[in-house]
């Protein structure tokens, strides 16, 4: 039994899809980060840096936190989504890690500039726009060669999937709507049943009040 300690928010969305894709067997506790529970004494325990999301493995008794570790640790827990060795295993590797240096740090301070952050400071928000732009069109350069980053679909997917959505969202009027290779990949991966029932599954949890 999977213990899953989520949120909403791209990141938090990755363990949720992996665990409906690869049918382990999971709890969902969700963390609302607006309320800083994430803070809390028993989540720190897990997650020492106060981010979700984070798991515990029952069977092992074993705490995981950040999301590409995670999905990491599952992929080997169920043999599903990363390749055992080889190139293909190092593409997937190459692809997460893309996610996890560029891909969400870039939109995430975006966002906090451009939306939460107190004081509106031009440069750091034309930075992080541009940046985030010219890393979604690497991605959209590569989906115009393959339907899915590794090739086959895979975690590196899983890792991207909510970051790229909002992306795309976020940008859109600025360039985003040329990245016609992303958009098509987006689509793609929302419509797998797995995809939707993680997004559905963590909205109505959320809606329910956790």
């Amino acid at each position: 039994m999977i213990e899953l300690y989520t949120w909403t928010t791209p990141n938090g969305q990755k363990p949720m899809i992996m665990l409906e894709e690869t049918g382990l067997t999971y709890h969902l506790n969700l963390v609302n980060i607006g309320a800083g529970e994430q803070q809390r004494p028993d989540f720190l325990a897990i997650s020492p840096n106060g981010k979700i999301p984070a798991i515990v493995d029952r069977d092992a008794d074993l705490p995981v936190f950040e999301s590409g570790a995670i999905l990491l640790y599952l992929a080997e827990k169920s043999g599903k989504f990363l390749p055992a060795s080889g190139a293909a295993r190092v593409e997937t590797l190459e692809w997460m890690f893309f996610q996890a240096a560029h891909t969400g740090p870039m939109i995430g301070q975006y966002h906090h500039f451009a939306t939460a952050a107190p004081e509106k400071i031009p440069y750091a928000i034309e930075r992080y726009r541009k940046e985030s732009l010219r890393v979604l069109g690497v991605l959209d350069q590569r989906l115009k060669s393959v339907d899915y980053l590794a090739g086959e679909y895979s975690v590196a997917d899983m890792m991207h999937f909510g970051w790229a959505r909002s992306g795309l969202s976020n940008f859109k009027g600025e360039g985003a709507e040329t990245l016609t290779a992303l958009a098509a990949w987006v689509e793609r991966v929302e419509a797998r049943p797995a995809v939707s029932r993680a997004l559905d599954k963590l909205n109505a949890a959320k809606d329910a009040g956790g």
